[in-house]
């Protein structure tokens, strides 16, 4: 009678089992409905995120662009709206660090050259100042180096906010041996090259239409997820019981 009875049991269970599972598959959100679903919302993840790249590219050579103009008021106007547009968005950008290519959220790090050698220029400039008295001990090293690296810029075509020039005035300089006061006035006086340099990094997730979409496409990848988990936790409670 035992027997009788776990076995009548034992039907009613692989009954509801069944049952169960014809519900699951007659459920009326269907598991290829969430795949089409995560189908669109993948491309337009893809779609949002290169308009805020492409976007970013734009301010950013914006910004390098006015800097090849040599204009440091529309310089400051493009950081500005480069950092901005960075801070509030998600961009997701490959850089290129020591030969490899890693991807990275943000501007990546970009140079303002000119920029540089426009300071770089002033500051030598106000050195020059300093330097071109006779009362160092070596009488006017700036306009002896000046003679040495003009005929340089004359010959090779440099102007006078060149790199290369720059860095032959700091070379000539650096050939006599003048006092250290005066040298400590030439390191002084060039800024540092890191106050030229940009990198901006974006949040990983921001309450923007791409941070939203995001979100859903990952909410409907966990649905997707418990869905498959339940039905592989049904059939084989078919198998086993």
């Amino acid at each position: 009678m035992d027997k009788m009875g776990g076995k009548i049991k034992l039907k009613e269970l692989k009954s509801r089992l069944r049952l169960r599972l014809e519900k699951f598959r007659h459920f009326k959100l269907k598991t290829w409905m969430l795949l089409i679903l995560l189908a669109v919302l993948l491309f337009a993840d893809a779609t949002l995120l290169r308009h805020n790249h492409i976007e970013m590219s734009e301010l950013r050579s914006a910004v390098l662009s006015a800097d090849e103009a040599d204009d440091d008021a529309a310089i400051a106007e493009g950081l500005a709206k480069l950092k901005e547009f960075v801070f509030s968005n998600i961009v997701v950008n490959a850089v290129e660090e020591n030969g490899e290519q890693k991807i990275t959220f943000g501007t990546g790090s970009f140079y303002l050259e000119r920029q540089y050698l426009r300071a770089a220029q002033a500051a030598l400039a106000d050195a020059e100042a300093k330097l071109s008295g006779d009362a160092n001990p070596n009488g006017n090293i700036y306009g002896m180096a000046g003679d040495t690296c003009k005929a340089l810029a004359l010959q090779n075509g440099w102007t006078w906010d060149n790199a290369n020039f720059i860095n032959c005035m700091v070379t000539e300089i650096n050939k006599y041996p003048a006092a250290a006061d005066i040298q400590d006035t030439i390191i002084a006086a060039l800024p540092s090259t890191e106050l030229f340099r940009h990198n901006y990094a974006s949040p990983v997730w921001t309450p923007s239409l791409a941070g939203w979409c995001i979100l859903i496409t990952f909410v409907v990848i966990i649905v997707i997820f418990i869905r498959f988990l339940i039905w592989v936790v049904l059939r084989l409670s078919l198998l086993f019981v």
